[in-house]
């Protein structure tokens, strides 16, 4: 099926290319990729560079009769990282027009505190790039393409009730995890959701992994807990690396979310206007979902609101 889905995307990419002009040499887009962001996007030494991210960018381009580049960049997770930093820094040193994959949240659009930031590793990047601050400018994002929300999962050890629910995709929220031994990531969104649920019903079953350095999901699959909080692209990436796992699915997304998109300068508006139009016309195509699905991607259409207002406080709220 996967690979069906693939031949049609393909098939769909190399159908429209044949319907734009001829493509100047120097006609390029230029896109930003998390280099480690499986299945959306992946480029590691010796293999080919992949994921949905990849395949979109290149339907993109397509649509706007331009030539692709990927520009790969690593994305630090710890305490002084901003993405929202790096993907200005990225876009303001003319390193790409747009970053792909960006969570569409209020706070990562609002105008940076700073004037300038340094630059992510990126591919290419001399002594004197990993050294320089960047002037930033104003981030303008484009319509989203995904939505991408957090999903419960469940170890093989989960009492069978909780698993039973899971495969009769029948778990109605993170109440149903009372009771369960709970693993979660320390300082995550998903640690903030569980920790305040109903006044703190779930603390006493939780046990804090450190980002990072803990194998959250293999300690899951190991049976060291019985169910965890995570992005759904996780989950799915785990899935796909490792096909004889015996985690559970539990079909649960929590309600609150973010949809992904592309972000670029608010000074290229032009651009941005091209590129929603590109959007627009692969989503009415169904392509976006097909190239989802063919990179193993649990492929969940943009949701309202299209950019999330300040999540911590809906949390507290819930």
């Amino acid at each position: 099926m996967r690979a069906w889905l693939a031949a049609s995307g393909v098939t769909v990419l190399l159908m429209a290319a044949t319907a734009l002009p001829a493509i100047a040499a120097d006609d390029v887009l230029k896109v930003c990729l998390d280099e480690d962001l499986p299945p959306l996007s992946s480029h590691h030494q010796g293999a080919a560079d992949r994921g949905f991210d990849v395949a979109l960018a290149e339907a993109v381009a397509g649509r706007l009769g331009r030539s692709l580049k990927i520009q790969w960049f690593e994305s630090k997770l710890d305490e002084d990282s901003s993405p929202a930093l790096e993907a200005n820094a990225l876009l303001s040193d003319d390193r790409c027009a747009l970053v792909g994959s960006y969570a569409l949240t209020k706070d990562s659009l609002v105008v940076p505190g700073v004037k300038t930031a340094k630059l992510p590793g990126f591919e290419g990047a001399t002594r004197d790039d990993r050294r320089r601050r960047v002037p930033l400018g104003v981030l303008a994002p484009s319509q989203p393409y995904i939505y991408s929300p957090l999903t419960i999962a469940l170890g093989p050890k989960a009492p069978e009730k909780a698993l039973e629910k899971a495969r009769g995709r029948s778990i109605a929220g993170v109440g149903d995890l009372a009771g369960l031994r709970i693993g979660i990531e320390s300082g995550t969104l998903a640690d903030a959701i569980l920790m305040t649920f109903e006044q703190g019903r779930l603390i006493d079953n939780i046990t804090h992994l450190v980002p990072g350095r803990d194998d959250l999901l293999g300690a899951l699959d190991r049976g060291d807990f019985d169910a965890t909080l995570l992005d759904l692209r996780r989950f799915d990436a785990y899935r796909a690396a490792h096909p004889d796992t015996r985690l559970a699915a539990s079909g649960y997304f929590y309600p609150i979310g973010a949809n992904r998109g592309y972000v670029g300068l608010a000074t290229d508006p032009d651009l941005l206007v091209a590129v929603n139009k590109a959007l627009s016309d692969l989503q009415a195509a169904g392509t976006i979902a097909e190239l989802g699905q063919a990179a193993g991607l649990t492929y969940l259409p943009p949701r309202e609101p299209a950019i999330l207002g300040d999540v911590w406080l809906k949390i507290l709220q819930r």
